[in-house]
């Protein structure tokens, strides 16, 4: 077994997200995998893609074990992406986190402000699209 900044990363034991993160740099680096290190937002986009797709069989097929593992299989593009943004000093993972959680709360005012609460799915998406609407208007100020 190696050891990656003092520690031993073995299979069959309990990890969290700030080791599946510690994982993730390890591949990325220059002790780590070869087609890892090698990847770009451009190589990723099919991979993305192809992860995307058996997402939505596990789906369509009810297979929730096999769902499990491709949402996985999802989060891995997000992160290897994130890692390749962080190298090359666009941004990294935690403003990503910051930039979805700003949204969530921007475009659910009846949850997180003081505007009446929607009663239904149907209205509670026609909030949404008038919030992400308002936001595309002020980015097109901008």
């Amino acid at each position: 077994m190696r050891e990656f900044n003092g520690k031993t990363y073995t299979e069959n034991t309990n990890h969290d997200f700030n080791e599946l993160l510690e994982v993730v740099e390890i591949l990325r680096s220059p002790n780590g995998c070869e087609w890892d290190r090698s990847q770009t937002f451009e190589s990723m986009k099919e991979c993305l893609k192809n992860e995307s797709q058996e997402v939505l069989d596990a789906i369509d097929n009810s297979d929730y074990a096999n769902l499990c593992e491709e949402l996985g299989d999802v989060m891995l593009q997000v992160l290897l992406n994130a890692e390749i943004a962080k190298e090359k000093g666009l941004f990294n993972f935690n403003d990503v986190v910051q930039v979805l959680t700003e949204k969530l709360i921007r475009r659910h005012p009846h949850v997180f402000g003081d505007i009446e609460r929607p009663t239904t799915p149907e209205e509670s998406l026609k909030l949404w699209k008038m919030v992400k609407e308002k936001e595309k208007a002020l980015k097109n100020r901008k």
